[in-house]
């Protein structure tokens, strides 16, 4: 794994034990799946480039409006192709909803893993499973910035 990749995994394993809180984003104190994001964010590419609206639990889904994936096109990288550790996951948590879960992928290939906050468990690395791989919709690098310098 090359430094930036690295760094974006190490950031992000430690928010692990960080306890579940909804719209949180502070590292030990609370974070749910998007504070996890914005606090590697902040962590590696400095200030947050927006002010985060507040969001209920279940997102845009009454709107059928896939804000979350709008956002991340908006202020990460794209990316297709082989994952990588370091992406950041993008889930569809059943058919038909709106994408509203993220993660950050930890460990690629055979023995893939990812962090990401869940409710009633907090920060946590879980085995990237076939029942969570085949609902990522989509993958995203942290753009190049200040300490982020290897982007795809």
């Amino acid at each position: 794994m090359r430094g930036a990749r690295r760094d974006v995994v190490a950031s992000a394993r430690g928010w692990i034990g960080t306890p579940y809180r909804h719209q949180a984003a502070t590292r030990g104190a609370g974070a749910d799946c998007l504070g996890l994001v914005r606090g590697v964010w902040r962590e590696l590419c400095g200030a947050e480039p927006v002010t985060v609206p507040a969001y209920t639990m279940d997102w845009s889904e009454p709107q059928g409006e896939e804000r979350l994936w709008a956002a991340a096109r908006c202020h990460l990288i794209e990316v297709c192709g082989p994952p990588v550790a370091g992406d950041v996951l993008l889930f569809r948590m059943r058919a038909g909803a709106v994408a509203k879960h993220l993660g950050i992928l930890a460990e690629a290939g055979s023995a893939a893993s990812f962090v990401h906050a869940y409710a009633g468990r907090g920060v946590v690395e879980s085995p990237l499973s076939a029942p969570w791989a085949r609902r990522v919709v989509a993958r995203f690098a942290f753009p190049k910035g200040d300490r982020v310098r290897e982007g795809r």
